[in-house]
């Protein structure tokens, strides 16, 4: 790429600000929400399930796709977790934002964080909508300021914040099966010379259909269903920044155009046939711990939203774990 724009951040003014009332915040908000129990995640809080899978980097990959843990065909064992995005605990008939968080294992090489720099594990996050749902972390902070107070200031907000509005209506939708839907990163990774954003995309033969009568649990029931019976599988795929101005870096809430710059296949995930409704396993899941920021150099996360991730989610698992009074480790394997 000779655009030499292209992967470049520009942090505003006042971001660190903004980052530090978010985390207190959202801790606020947790501390709130599970005033007995377990201290659960701020968002993303009910796991619909956390399963074994195989990550195999494609071979013969063109050389501008070859970085990082993509250069050289390779298969990771993985832990891949799915769950709600709400900050509550919800029937599973609501809508909402699901993600899938992606823990490989195995990996070589320093980590950017330094706590963790000798960790062997990449993570890669993504939901079920194609935009993160405000701009910045200004006006996350307000996003969250709003929500978590009344409901004058709820109006407030929303009457003045029209694209949040629709970014998040269009985002909450009702879904079948965990295993069948597409997700997003919304936010950019460095990738060589310019960024990408990356995409989840499942195969899928025969479509679960919504349940006429569904249970509070059924996308658990859904997964547990389909694999018990066979394994699922999912292309992951890369989209390249061609385009600086069309395609930016700190606005997450701006699609990247297909149009303009397609997803590419760059691996395989296999989701193993296997049972994993246990007790144990779901202990496992919740105490797990991801971040985008559990990453290689050549997957730097890129942006404001993801420069605030890093501090945040520090700050909200450091403080779960001590609560709940559970060691934060990174998994080498598949053992639990």
């Amino acid at each position: 790429m000779s655009d030499n724009t292209l992967a470049q951040e520009t942090i505003p003014a006042g971001e660190a600000q903004y980052t530090a009332d978010l985390a207190a915040r959202l801790k606020a908000k947790i501390i709130r929400d599970n005033p007995t129990g377990i201290m659960r995640r701020d968002a993303h809080p009910k796991m619909h399930g956390v399963v074994k899978a195989e990550f195999t980097v494609e071979a013969d990959l063109p050389a501008e796709l070859r970085v990082g843990i993509f250069a050289e065909a390779r298969t990771y064992q993985a832990w891949i977790r799915y769950s709600n995005q709400d900050g509550t605990i919800q029937a599973d008939k609501a809508r909402d934002i699901r993600g899938m968080a992606i823990k490989l294992m195995g990996v070589p090489g320093d980590k950017l964080l330094e706590s963790e720099r000798h960790e062997q594990t990449q993570d890669f996050i993504v939901i079920s909508t194609n935009v993160f749902v405000t701009k910045n972390v200004e006006e996350f902070d307000a996003l969250i300021k709003a929500m978590t107070g009344s409901i004058l200031s709820k109006i407030f907000f929303f009457a003045t914040h029209w694209r949040v509005i629709w970014n998040l209506v269009t985002s909450l939708k009702k879904f079948a099966n965990p295993l069948q839907m597409r997700y997003w990163s919304t936010t950019p990774y460095l990738f060589g010379n310019t960024a990408v954003k990356y995409s989840a995309i499942p195969h899928v033969r025969n479509p679960d259909p919504l349940p006429s009568d569904p249970g509070p649990d059924y996308l658990r029931q859904a997964m547990v269903r389909q694999l018990a019976q066979g394994e699922a599988l999912f292309d992951f795929t890369v989209q390249l920044q061609t385009n600086a101005d069309n395609m930016p870096i700190e606005d997450p809430g701006k699609e990247w155009k297909e149009s303009e710059s397609p997803f590419r296949k760059v691996a395989t995930i296999r989701i193993l046939q296997q049972e994993f409704d246990s007790e144990a396993q779901r202990v496992f899941g919740e105490n797990l711990s991801y971040t985008p920021w559990h990453s290689l150099p050549a997957h730097r996360p890129l942006g404001g939203i993801n420069r605030a991730r890093k501090i945040v989610y520090d700050a909200i698992s450091t403080f779960r774990h001590e609560y709940n009074k559970v060691a934060r480790k990174e998994p080498a394997s598949w053992d639990i």
